[in-house]
């Protein structure tokens, strides 16, 4: 076997050595074929927007039991949920703030025009929804936004979801009051 390589500086001689040599040579040596192990791993390209032929980003966001469809596009900052307005749909100000949040963390305010789609579970629930999709769509647009996007949490499912009721209760966790005679 070939000596294993056990410090930085002799991994960037490994790497440097193969760069120089572009194409691996014919001998089939044990200690070549770790040198040009790393190469492989340093070629790895940037992530690249997936735009379809609309040039929209579509992600799917959850929370409860909430499921939004989104789409973004460059547009003048128009968001459409179920075909109506946000103002509309989503009444409560704290509601459309929630909705809003990505783009002010990403500075794209008024940047993206979003058509989206929800269903399930009750406002609070689709609000969330909707951020959480329109954080994804964000990121399969430009890619670069995505770690300030997942520092503030945005990209991670919320999975709290309400418990379920237990037989011999009343709800999840209260029982029948209790009586002494």
């Amino acid at each position: 076997m070939a000596e294993e390589k056990k410090t930085l500086e002799d991994l960037g001689e490994a790497v440097a050595a193969a760069a120089e040599t572009e194409a691996p040579a014919e001998s089939a040596e044990a200690g070549e074929e770790a040198a040009a192990a790393p190469v492989a791993i340093a070629d790895v390209t940037a992530v690249e927007p997936q735009i379809d032929e609309h040039g929209r980003s579509y992600a799917t966001g959850k929370r409860k039991d909430a499921v939004a469809r989104v789409w973004i596009k460059p547009g003048s900052g128009k968001i459409v949920v179920n075909g109506r307005n946000i103002e509309t749909y989503f009444a409560r100000p704290v509601l459309r703030m929630m909705i809003n949040q990505p783009f002010g963390i990403a500075e794209r305010a008024d940047q993206y025009d979003v058509n989206c789609t929800v269903k399930g579970g009750g406002l609070s629930g689709q609000a969330g929804a909707v951020r959480h999709g329109i954080s994804k769509a964000l990121v399969l647009y430009e890619p670069a936004l995505r770690p300030p996007l997942k520092k503030e949490g945005f990209l991670t499912r919320d999975s709290r979801v309400v418990e379920r009721k237990k037989y011999g209760r009343r709800k999840a966790r209260r029982s029948f009051q209790f009586s002494k005679r």
